[in-house]
């Protein structure tokens, strides 16, 4: 157990209200952007929902004094202007005094458990808007799967729209990551066609009695030009677990290029890089940012 792990765990058993202190006295970021008015959030809500796989290794975020680690690498590089985790990790990062000027937006649902029979029923029992705003926070995610063949998705729409209205009534973030789901096999494959994400952007944007502070958290595919036409919310895009980093970075500086995208949201790819060197993962897709600011002022 690494020395930063036995201080938290002191702290927790000893003086637990100090979470809630630390929460009070942070100081808030500004806005969700840095200097160049871009969003650069690291995520790290994989493991609430049993996704602890990355590349070969299945438990590679289990270890959470290394991902604790890593993180606090990322948060502290230039640029980076926040993060995205569940209560356990985002408590933990108080704790350690790291999110000071930081957006720190809270994962709502993680019900949903990878590989379940039952993971398109994702249902929100992580922070809910009343808690994001008492600890001082800018905003929530959800997970929004869409499956046609599977009963559980009008209660997932539902209770999106619950997140996004009661998200909106305190004048928070809303971030919704919506994909139309299939059931293949007896696992839920999230269908990443240009057509699927449009159908699933459209839905999504939709949900809630009010789209003011709602974004949108979506993949990067194909034809993301006309994907992204499909709606004039705010994007992020997200990273997933890459295999070619080359080719993400590619794929991210052209979409980061389109009128809606503000930013990125990504966890694994940066936190475990192929080559481990996590500040230079960091570094490179914060100099992407930087890049498409400047071409979006020159044009």
């Amino acid at each position: 157990m690494t020395d930063m792990l036995r201080r938290l765990v002191a702290k927790r058993v000893h003086d637990p209200e100090a979470i809630a202190e630390a929460a009070a006295n942070r100081v808030r970021a500004r806005s969700p952007f840095n200097d160049k008015g871009r969003t650069m959030i690291i995520a790290a809500d994989h493991p609430a929902r049993g996704a602890n796989a990355v590349g070969d290794n299945p438990s590679a975020m289990a270890d959470r004094g290394e991902l604790l680690e890593r993180l606090c690498l990322a948060l502290e590089r230039p640029g980076v202007t926040g993060v995205l985790a569940t209560a356990d990790v985002i408590d933990d990062l108080l704790l350690l005094g790291v999110l000071d000027g930081k957006t720190v937006i809270g994962s709502m649902n993680r019900t949903g458990l990878a590989g379940s029979s039952f993971e398109i029923d994702d249902r929100f029992a992580c922070y809910d808007a009343e808690a994001i705003e008492r600890m001082r926070f800018d905003g929530g995610k959800t997970l929004t799967r869409i499956c046609l063949d599977d009963p559980a998705t009008p209660s997932v729409l539902e209770n999106t729209a619950k997140a996004v209205n009661a998200l909106a009534d305190r004048k928070l973030i809303a971030m919704v990551e919506p994909f139309l789901s299939v059931r293949t096999d007896g696992r839920i494959k999230n269908d990443l066609s240009p057509d699927a994400v449009i159908k699933s952007i459209t839905i999504a944007a939709a949900l809630g009695r009010s789209s003011a502070y709602t974004w949108l958290k979506l993949p990067v595919v194909d034809d993301m030009e006309r994907v992204l036409a499909s709606s004039s919310l705010p994007a992020v895009l997200l990273g997933g677990e890459v295999k070619d980093a080359d080719a993400a970075f590619a794929a991210w500086q052209r979409a980061l290029a389109l009128p809606t995208v503000q930013g990125l949201v990504v966890g694994r790819s940066l936190l475990y890089p192929h080559d481990g060197d996590v500040a230079k993962a960091v570094d490179t897709a914060v100099g992407l940012l930087c890049t498409q600011q400047a071409q979006r002022h020159y044009r």
